[in-house]
């Protein structure tokens, strides 16, 4: 074992580093990771990216950097400590979202005084950055960044934004947690005028010089708590994205602090340190306040950007608008997300014509309160992305509305939930959620923490379990929940699959969750149909 030194002065507190010749260690080689570690070999640094899995897609992205002149370790082991870079200790390292600070070698790291940045600053420091004196790397993009974090509506407020952005004319990339990596996106010789960047909790971690022209966080619930330890870390991580923003710092005035022993979102803006004369705007399904964006009857209002805000505001758009972004579910969440794309496009100058604009060209993603089908009087919607008890609260408020003309006073929800709880309760949602339910079909190979909390909370839900047996019994767990969830419908009831839960402990995905749904309602409906191939594409507009 190397007696590892300090970090090198070679790697400044800000701005870009001298990246020729820089020893860096990349720890994770998957599509960020390979990113991080192209653009710095080009640059002229010394490279070696480690990952303990050594699959196809590895050992592909293995052979490029090796073109470049960096190095590769793969396989297990391979990225259990710190490795040298030539035989001397690395002057930074670059950890991969989702690599916990606690990992071996980041510890190893951060012990002996080597900065360890995550994908986000690097692609932050490049910016506006050249390679060395010949080398086939023009400079990097110096656009500006509009910001977006939560637990929840993160995709879907991105590429609102990015929408609106486009409508007013301007060169716009979906970036970071969507789209493509943060690293390439800056450095795309084809340039952007403004990047909307989706950031999770795991990026910003990492990120400690990021100064955005507007950043927002749309809602804290507890969410990875497995990762970061405890709801204060998580909420400190998703906070730093405005630290440093330069014009509007966007919050959920609708959060309520309700004995949480964690900040709301006007919170972090109060603690943040940023740049003079930014400012704080909320958003709020409410009628606005001063420097707010409000619903007033049926109209999104902005009173933040209009030069008259104490007596006027600002038409956006209506509620009917925003009918093809959300699937034609318009939902709650779905409103709230529009009014924080809007009020960051609007702090970086985007006209209400374009947001108007840009709400109409939206599409949502799929396995977003998708209607799979609609059948005897029921309908069936994919939500598989809510994949924690903040989304699914959101979804089955808003279910109600994908009965369509079904709808009755009697509509109720037969909720398919379950998988991965990530240390996450589920009481809250149940009690708040009860009166919504016409029954549960539980699936997961873990499903206690969602079973107890219905018997504690909505004892008289009826609850069905999908075990191994029943899964077995009609060929997958989709098909036994379909079926369970079937019989338990009545005429104007909505069957939802929002799971609350991540998805792989059964499947590789909350897509792929979301695709067997969608085909085993298909095939329950029309038995005709072949389940075992298609994917989900209804509701995605």
């Amino acid at each position: 074992m190397p007696a590892w030194r300090a970090g090198s002065s070679r790697v400044p507190e800000r701005g870009p580093a001298d990246w020729e010749g820089l020893r860096v260690v990349v720890a994770g080689f998957a599509v960020s990771g390979a990113a991080a570690a192209y653009a710095l070999a080009e640059r002229g640094a010394k490279v070696l990216a480690v990952d303990s899995r050594e699959g196809a897609g590895e050992q592909e992205r293995a052979k490029l950097l090796d073109v470049l002149g960096g190095r590769v370790a793969l396989g297990p082991g391979a990225s259990d400590a710190l490795h040298t870079v030539d035989g001397n200790p690395p002057d930074l390292v670059i950890a991969s979202p989702g690599w916990r600070p606690s990992a071996p070698l980041l510890a190893q790291a951060a012990r002996a005084g080597i900065p360890v940045w995550g994908e986000v600053e690097l692609a932050w420091r490049l910016r506006g950055t050249a390679g060395p004196v010949g080398a086939p790397v023009g400079p990097a993009s110096s656009a500006p960044w509009l910001c977006v974090t939560g637990t929840n509506g993160k995709t879907t407020t991105t590429t609102m934004l990015a929408s609106i952005l486009r409508a007013h004319g301007l060169r716009a990339t979906t970036a970071g947690n969507i789209g493509t990596p943060l690293v390439e996106a800056v450095l795309d010789p084809a340039g952007a005028d403004v990047l909307a960047v989706e950031l999770s909790s795991f990026q910003l971690h990492g990120a400690h010089t990021l100064a955005p022209r507007a950043s927002a966080v749309l809602n804290l619930a507890a969410d990875h708590l497995d990762w970061h330890g405890s709801m204060g870390a998580y909420a400190a991580d998703k906070g730093r994205i405005y630290t440093d923003t330069e014009r509007a710092c966007v919050y959920n005035a609708d959060e309520r602090p309700d004995g949480q022993d964690w900040p709301t979102t006007e919170q972090l803006v109060v603690d943040a340190d940023v740049q003079e004369g930014c400012r704080a705007i909320g958003f709020t399904l409410g009628v606005p306040g001063l420097s707010m964006l409000g619903v007033v009857d049926d109209v999104l209002a902005d009173r933040a950007y209009v030069a008259d805000r104490a007596n006027s505001a600002a038409e956006l758009c209506t509620l009917a608008d925003l009918a093809d972004a959300s699937g034609g579910v318009v939902a709650p969440h779905v409103v709230a997300n529009a009014l924080a794309a809007a009020a960051l496009a609007r702090a970086h100058g985007v006209s209400q014509q374009a947001v108007r604009d840009g709400l109409l060209s939206t599409r949502p993603g799929a396995h977003r309160i998708a209607v799979v089908a609609r059948s005897g009087g029921v309908a069936w919607v994919d939500d598989s992305k809510a994949t924690n008890a903040h989304a699914a609260a959101a979804s089955l408020a808003g279910a109600a509305a994908a009965a369509g003309p079904d709808a009755h006073d009697g509509t109720r929800v037969v909720w398919v939930a379950g998988g991965l709880a990530k240390g996450a309760q589920f009481d809250d949602l149940v009690g708040a959620q009860a009166s919504r339910l016409r029954a549960a079909v539980l699936i997961g190979t873990d499903r206690e923490p969602l079973r107890g909390a219905l018997e504690r909370r909505a004892p008289g839900v009826p609850v069905v379990e999908v075990d191994a047996a029943a899964a077995s019994a009609a060929g997958g767990v989709m098909p036994a929940a379909v079926r369970a969830a079937a019989a338990a419908a009545l005429p104007g009831d909505v069957v939802l699959l929002a799971p609350a839960s991540a998805s792989m402990d059964q499947f590789s995905s909350y897509a792929e969750r979301g695709d067997a749904f969608a085909a085993a309602v298909r095939a329950l409906l029309d038995p005709s149909t072949d389940d075992s191939t298609g994917s989900s594409t209804e509701g995605e507009g």
